[in-house]
């Protein structure tokens, strides 16, 4: 992949983030700060960000969102491979209760 091609796909991924956390921060900031684990600080940047900033920060060849985790099991339990969709369900809430979790932790 070409570096200006690179640079356009961190582009787009950066501002579909900032966008997607702007109306998650708006429709339900409590949630939002559990799914993204943002810290409130942080949320309440991106809230108040205008079109021109989300731009100009979305721009940067920096990727702004980043894996929340690196735990093995939250993978494992991910990636699960049992059978029917109960059980593959309940491997998801698994997993979304350990990174709540870990998400608490972090601003404590």
């Amino acid at each position: 992949m070409k570096v200006e091609n690179l640079l356009n796909e961190i582009r787009e991924a950066n501002l579909s983030y900032l966008i997607l956390a702007q109306n998650m921060l708006r429709a339900d900031r409590a949630e939002a700060l559990v799914r993204l684990g943002l810290s409130e600080e942080v949320a309440r940047i991106i809230d108040q960000l205008t079109a021109g900033q989300l731009l100009k920060i979305a721009a940067s060849n920096m990727l702004m969102c980043r894996f929340r985790f690196d735990d093995s099991l939250v993978w494992n339990l991910l990636l699960s491979h049992t059978r029917g969709a109960e059980n593959a369900q309940a491997a998801g809430m698994h997993a979304a209760i350990l990174m709540t979790g870990n998400a608490i932790e972090a601003v404590v």
